[in-house]
């Protein structure tokens, strides 16, 4: 069940939608709504590939291509970011409302985990005073290895050297 603070999230999402796409003088189909939704009903990173096969499960009739144009159309107007972890596939998140927050990606596994520390802050702002520059944005990624893939790893180590021991 969705509560009514999502459902007016959401609402406010598809009026900001609706009159970029007015101002652009772009259709507004009812594909690209199901698709702003669906984005904005999730909680995670997810992959373009992901969400079309993710709406064909939902029986939404809506092309791949549709897909693709309107998460274009979605970055244009600031309502979703693109992200490239790596050389991985693009993801994107929903970003209206929501704090800037950086990530940390398993190189393994490739999870992503959001974190939020407001030290990073303060070092956009000293460093913006002294070089001069306004800082508009940013982008930071960690990458590493998870808790989980660190324990596979570990066993997969202590394996082989009882195999090798055994030969």
């Amino acid at each position: 069940m969705i509560s009514n603070q999502r459902k007016e999230h959401i609402a406010e999402v598809k009026n900001i939608f609706s009159a970029y796409l007015e101002q652009k003088s772009l259709r507004k189909t009812s594909e690209r709504y199901i698709i702003l939704e669906e984005i904005y009903l999730r909680d995670d990173h997810f992959e373009a590939e992901m969400l079309y096969e993710e709406l064909l499960r939902k029986k939404y009739r809506v092309s791949r291509a549709t897909v693709y144009n309107t998460l274009e159309l979605l970055i244009s107007c600031d309502l979703i970011k693109k992200h490239q972890f790596g050389k991985n596939q693009a993801q994107y998140e929903k970003s209206y409302g929501y704090k800037q927050h950086d990530h940390i990606i398993c190189v393994d596994c490739k999870k992503v985990v959001e974190f939020c520390d407001p030290r990073i802050q303060q070092i956009k702002t000293m460093m913006g005073d002294l070089l001069n520059f306004k800082i508009t944005h940013h982008s930071l990624n960690m990458y590493g290895i998870c808790g989980t893939c660190q324990k596979k790893r570990e066993a997969e180590a202590v394996k082989n050297a009882t195999t090798n021991q055994t030969k």
